[in-house]
């Protein structure tokens, strides 16, 4: 049998199309919305390679026209998660012994597929499914989704490459299982890139997933697995349910083969989880591992000597891109009394020239929330803010979900430094702004450190370098991604590995080889060339 090391492709990320007028990726992505809406996608489930159809119709509307019939998904039951299961067990044997360079291939290939045939598709999917303006799916959908891809393989090759010392006498291996049993991801509606990602990234190193995502991304989702299954992914290494979270845990978090969860989403969700998990501990084979990424209530403190309009323009990116629906948006922000009164009037400006609307209409930068449920609970806050004597809505508050689920920017600004909206995750386009005394900077910081259960990202915004220092050591336990004049979101694998600390989550930085090192068992060999024949040692000689 022929054999050889091998080296991948260095991976490079993949570069961020522009669509400006006349460009032909714009054109192109118009064309495909249109072919996408001229057609009701039905969407099964996919388990073991196999379309898997209920009478259970699910309706999918684009968030910002509520009215307009994208497709249907087939919801399945506890029935359908247990044939993923033994879909994922049954495929476990071959895909683990599979040579790492062929799992490789598949995931290299789904790279260039992404990136090639099917961006348009998965950029058009990511705009009517999860109401993404157009760069906004790009940067997500395509090019992140194709980055972890590529990095994740070359970070399985440096895993395997990392071998201990031997000496003349014996040779010391070190092998990666992947984990005895399944593993399942959880997926959140918000990063098409974190669906694909988080099904992938086991898989990758020989793990065979259950893989449950949103309801609201299944539009999106359908078009991952479809690239999975072009690329030659196996059948069962991956298999694609449409239940409810709790269907889903009933079945999984009682099972002895369960191995290990890579989710993102809520912080109670994933409490909820681990409890679980820790009731179950003695009924699995081994201790599954837990891998999560969950809220943030994310913060820009400004320094008196920081540089004004890059701090505005951190506020309002930061904060409204996709309708602050990121884990790492801008929520809550501290700005020096001295700079208030310009910080404001720029962040008036800037914010009012915002166009909200369809993403189909490329001019518009904001789009809808994600569903109803979202938009009640942040109308609920901000009319809340109104009424309460601490607060004043200074920018924005208006709401309207008769077409779509349109919330506006809005700016909230407090003078209670712990209000609900300083403290809590509101997973939208709502900043609250805290005006603190130049000469408290000290008080200050000790507000930011203490107020959240969160430690997600952050960013400070100064020019004095002794500040920044001081600023950056004094906050080192609130952000897991520290931005120094620069907005808190935005992370881009290979070069900002992703993930937060305290309430946010077990900080495995995806896209990383933090995260893929979870994914595997290690095994220690030892060949001894020379073993003993005597049980005798030399000091034992007599004198």
């Amino acid at each position: 049998m022929a054999t050889g090391f091998f080296n991948v492709p260095r991976a490079v990320n993949e570069p961020v199309k522009s669509y400006v007028p006349g460009s032909t990726e714009r054109a192109q992505l118009i064309k495909t919305i249109e072919q996408m809406k001229s057609e009701v996608m039905d969407i099964p489930m996919i388990i073991n390679g196999k379309e898997v159809r209920t009478e259970n119709l699910i309706p999918i509307h684009p968030p910002h026209d509520r009215k307009y019939l994208l497709g249907h998904f087939h919801k399945g039951d506890a029935g359908h998660v247990q044939m993923a299961i033994r879909a994922a067990l049954d495929a476990k044997e071959k895909w683990a012994a599979l040579s790492w360079e062929h799992r490789a291939g598949i995931f290299l290939k789904a790279a260039e597929l992404l990136a090639g045939p099917y961006r348009m598709k998965i950029n058009a999917a990511t705009m009517l499914g999860q109401s993404k303006n157009i760069y906004q799916a790009e940067i997500d959908g395509a090019c992140e989704l194709v980055d972890f891809f590529r990095f994740n393989v070359q970070y399985m090759t440096e895993i395997y490459a990392q071998q201990p010392l031997s000496s003349s006498r014996s040779w010391n291996r070190l092998e990666q299982r992947p984990l005895e049993g399944f593993v399942f991801a959880l997926t959140p509606f918000n990063f098409t890139s974190i669906a694909g990602n988080l099904p992938s990234a086991p898989a990758i190193m020989g793990n065979t997933v259950v893989w449950k995502c949103s309801n609201t991304q299944v539009y999106s989702a359908k078009v991952i697995m479809d690239v999975f299954m072009e690329a030659g992914l196996p059948d069962g290494v991956i298999n694609l349910v449409f239940v409810s979270g709790p269907v889903a845990g009933n079945e999984i978090f009682t099972h002895p083969d369960f191995a290990g969860i890579h989710f993102t989403g809520s912080t109670e969700v994933f409490q909820n989880i681990w409890k679980t998990i820790g009731n179950n501990i003695q009924n699995y084979k081994s201790y599954p591992r837990i891998v999560g990424e969950t809220g943030g209530k994310d913060y820009i403190f400004a320094h008196p000597t920081a540089s004004v309009d890059p701090l505005v323009v951190a506020l309002v990116r930061g904060a409204f891109e996709y309708q602050g629906q990121k884990c790492s948006a801008v929520s809550r922000a501290y700005i020096p009394m001295s700079m208030w009164p310009v910080v404001r009037e720029k962040l008036k400006d800037m914010i009012g020239s915002i166009k909200m609307g369809s993403p189909e209409d490329f001019t518009n930068f904001f789009n809808a929330v994600i569903d109803e449920a979202s938009f009640d609970k942040l109308a609920g806050y901000i009319e809340r803010a109104k009424k309460d004597a601490d607060t004043e809505v200074i920018i924005g508050g208006g709401s309207d979900k008769s077409e779509g689920f349109f919330i506006e920017p809005t700016v909230i600004l407090t003078r209670d430094p712990k209000y609900v909206t300083m403290q809590e995750e509101l997973f939208g386009p709502v900043l609250t702004l805290y005006v603190y005394d130049d000469a408290k900077i000290e008080e200050t910081l000790d507000l930011l450190n203490g107020t959240s259960v969160y430690a997600l990202t952050g960013a400070i915004f100064a020019t004095d370098r002794y500040a920044i220092e001081k600023l950056t050591k004094r906050l080192e336990n609130t952000a897991g991604n520290f931005y120094i004049n620069d907005k808190p979101t935005g992370a881009v694998v290979g070069r900002q590995p992703f993930g937060g600390a305290r309430g946010s989550g077990t900080n495995d930085k995806a896209g990383s080889m933090i995260n893929l090192l979870r994914w595997v068992s290690p095994r220690t060999i030892k060949e001894n060339f020379l073993p003993p024949v005597d049980y005798r040692y030399p000091f034992m000689k007599a004198d």
